[in-house]
């Protein structure tokens, strides 16, 4: 549950035509099946293996990694990659350096800029898969087909946390549509209570109003379209969600410091009940996990969907909730990275999730009593989801870095789609799409 994936993205294109522009489809998957897949604790005295990780995920797979040591033998070897960590993964990818294993976003956008068919295992019919979350698995890891990550966390989703003190103390209910939201917080503001807080001050979580609008839309196919260059985001669905996002600050239904709020703001003010809600993902209860206990949470922290014309959830898979396995052109140590997904998955995954204090993606494997309510019902929500822009979008423009201007006033809600509109189309056209 730490800080989602962050947009890198017209800075990346001259790594990604080096990743995607040459096919990130060359190269021909490995056969799957059982005999790919050895079991969990096969002896691997002889092998050392080298995992990527990102400063917020390093210490996810740390007693994994040392419980696999204990029982097979092998050493891994957790490197920690500077931020922005997807750049310098693709950055080094493009040059030939390759890891054994990686912590990474298992989305299309992302899986699309790592070049998958070509730098990526194939990890197809997996022992693990068929025990997965089938709605987990609904949220990523795939392209064209094939498994290309494996998740070892239930995927973030994006809707509202929101103060359940709050709520009771102003006598509003939890709303069935994004209107009926507003609504609500207009009620709030009048009553003198802050209704949402932004962190505009850190601008990666400002697309996450917009995109919740959009999840209706999502479902019908607009990300299918904007892929085949047939709506943009300076189309209807897009450049409305956009409106009215800044309809929103403009209306004053966000915290008067928008411009400087952190993400560290956002969890104390909602966990203090300054602020009746906040629009983020998993993320923002982890923050605030850090800072009490779970029966406190519980009592004061909820969570609901929301989407523009009712409560479809979206879903949005980040580097702290899985792996992926490269290609190193050394048999033995490809065999033993695809051995300790399997651990991971496995042998290793009841401690694993009691350690980060989660839901269990596996099943057969128990949820353990200390996760928070609102944490498991957020996690309920995924069967009836809808992918996010970077789950379902080809490329990940610069959304978020754009709103971010636009919370600081350097640029109008036209400006940001046209720009991200821009953004895109050059990502798109890195990687061959048709229609660019």
């Amino acid at each position: 549950m730490n800080r989602p994936f962050k947009a890198v993205a017209v800075g990346a294109i001259a790594t990604l035509c080096l990743t995607a522009c040459s096919d990130p489809g060359s190269g021909s998957p490995q056969s799957s099946g059982s005999e790919s897949w050895p079991s969990a604790t096969t002896n691997l005295h002889d092998v050392e293996l080298t995992m990527w990780a990102a400063q917020s995920s390093a210490s996810i797979p740390k007693q994994v990694v040392a419980d696999f040591s204990k029982a097979t033998g092998a050493k891994i070897k957790i490197v920690t990659l500077p931020d922005p960590y997807e750049q310098s993964v693709q950055t080094k990818v493009a040059t030939g350096d390759v890891p054994d294993l990686a912590m990474w976003q298992p989305t299309t956008s992302m899986l699309t800029s790592l070049g998958a068919k070509e730098h990526l295992q194939v990890l197809d019919d997996a022992p693990w898969e068929s025990k997965t979350d089938k709605n987990v698995l609904a949220a990523g890891s795939s392209l064209n087909g094939h498994r290309y990550a494996a998740f070892v966390s239930a995927p973030s989703v994006m809707g509202v946390w929101y103060n359940k003190e709050v709520f009771t103390k102003n006598g509003v209910q939890v709303p069935k549509n994004f209107d009926e939201m507003l609504t609500i917080a207009k009620k709030l503001k009048a009553a003198g209570q802050t209704p949402f807080y932004e962190m505009g001050g850190e601008w990666w979580a400002s697309q996450w109003a917009v995109q919740v609008q959009l999840a209706d839309t999502a479902k019908a196919g607009l990300w299918d379209k904007v892929n085949r260059n047939e709506d943009k985001f300076t189309g209807t669905e897009i450049q409305g969600a956009i409106n009215t996002y800044d309809t929103m600050i403009k209306d004053g239904l966000f915290n008067s410091d928008i411009k400087t709020g952190t993400f560290n703001d956002q969890a104390k003010a909602l966990l203090d009940g300054k602020a009746a809600m906040a629009i983020q993902v998993t993320s923002l209860l982890g923050n605030m996990a850090a800072r009490t206990d779970t029966a406190t949470l519980d009592k004061k922290i909820g969570f609901f969907p929301i989407s523009k014309s009712g409560t479809v959830a979206t879903s949005i898979p980040d580097q702290t909730n899985a792996v992926v396995a490269f290609k190193s052109n050394d048999a033995k140590k490809e065999t033993a990275a695809r051995q300790f997904i399997t651990y991971w998955l496995s042998d290793g995954y009841a401690s694993f999730i009691k350690r980060q204090n989660t839901v269990s993606i596996i099943n057969g494997v128990r949820t353990p009593d200390s996760v928070p309510k609102a944490l498991i019902d957020s996690n309920a929500t995924l069967k009836d989801s809808v992918g996010s822009m970077q789950s379902l979008a080809i490329a990940n423009p610069d959304l978020a870095k754009n709103l971010g201007d636009m919370i600081a006033g350097t640029k109008t809600p036209a400006q940001v789609a046209s720009e991200t509109q821009s953004q895109f189309a050059q990502l798109a056209k890195a990687i061959g799409a048709k229609g660019f």
